[in-house]
């Protein structure tokens, strides 16, 4: 691997942080003026926003024809925010799981997993099925949008000290649009370096996109995604942590394999590699969830160990068949 690779693997990374990160911040602060509330912003927009790095990646991977690539980064994004993200920051403090994900979003992650393996049983995610996906989304958000104002007052206040814009700080709304529009073309620019590095990397390396697309890209896509359930641990906001994990994982599922497979020509292929295995992995993980979440309402730090231990395990048999 050359120097010049490298440089566009890091440089794609760090883009797609500061783009996705600008485009939370244009979309909050609007959503604010108009009177949204800051649990809906935290349910939907920044949710949407920490995975808008994995989006561009894949729809750049798609568009490029690179499937693997596509395919493998929402795969391994989930596998990695299950296993790796949530049995971390499980082992860095036990976390408290709202009853609104042990009842709706995390069985409702581990059927739509179920429902993106059975979609691929035929090699492909058409353009069809990712409507479907994307319908699916749509769904989700409005769930999202009409059972918030049923949370807990405490809930609503952290969400609320979270997100929330002070009236007499927001900045012109130009502004605001301007923020958005840079977090875009950023997001744009640097899913096409990760995607041409990460497709330089696999033919240095002798390993298939595939394999850099679940592990390296789907790591570095994942970032936001660490940044924001460790913060929160970290502040307190344990059930903040969890939600961002789970809602992220239906975003992946719903929103970024859709668009994917609607902007691809063909629809997004599916390596049989992936379909006998990353996939069932992911299936697995996201089940193993619901009872993890339902016994007690938390992650423990016992539990933590187990998610990360079964991430180690996954490498080591990925990597040993690359």
């Amino acid at each position: 691997m050359d120097l010049l690779t490298l440089v566009q693997l890091l440089a794609g990374f760090a883009l797609l942080t500061v783009g996705g990160d600008a485009l939370v911040r244009g979309s909050s602060s609007i959503a604010a003026r108009f009177g949204i509330s800051p649990l809906v912003v935290g349910l939907t927009l920044v949710a949407l926003g920490t995975s808008a790095p994995e989006i561009a990646t894949s729809v750049a991977a798609a568009l490029s024809g690179r499937g693997d690539i596509a395919l493998g980064n929402v795969v391994g994004s989930n596998l990695f925010n299950i296993l790796f993200i949530l049995g971390g920051t499980a082992l860095i403090t036990p976390l408290a799981v709202q009853q609104k994900l042990i009842v709706i979003d995390v069985p409702l992650m581990a059927a739509v997993s179920l429902v993106a393996w059975f979609l691929a049983q035929d090699g492909t995610i058409d353009r069809a099925e990712g409507l479907f996906l994307c319908a699916g989304l749509v769904a989700y958000l409005i769930l999202c949008v009409a059972t918030a104002k049923r949370e807990p007052r405490a809930v609503q206040q952290q969400y609320a000290a979270e997100y929330a814009a002070p009236v007499a700080r927001q900045p012109p709304l130009a502004r605001e649009l301007l923020l958005i529009a840079a977090g875009l073309a950023v997001l744009v620019l640097g899913s096409r370096w990760l995607v041409d590095g990460a497709s330089a990397l696999a033919a240095a390396l002798g390993a298939s996109e595939l394999v850099i697309g679940l592990t390296i890209v789907a790591a570095g896509t994942s970032l936001p995604e660490v940044a924001t359930s460790v913060i929160a641990a970290l502040k307190g906001e344990r059930d903040i942590a969890v939600g961002n994990v789970i809602g992220s994982n239906l975003f992946n599922l719903l929103g970024v394999l859709g668009i994917a497979s609607v902007v691809a020509p063909s629809g997004v292929p599916v390596a049989p590699a992936a379909l006998h295995f990353d996939l069932p992995v992911m299936v697995f993980s996201a089940i193993v969830c619901v009872p993890i979440c339902y016994i007690g309402s938390r992650v423990s730090r016992g539990e933590g160990a187990l998610l990360l231990g079964m991430y180690v395990a996954y490498l080591a048999v990925l990597l040993g068949n690359a």
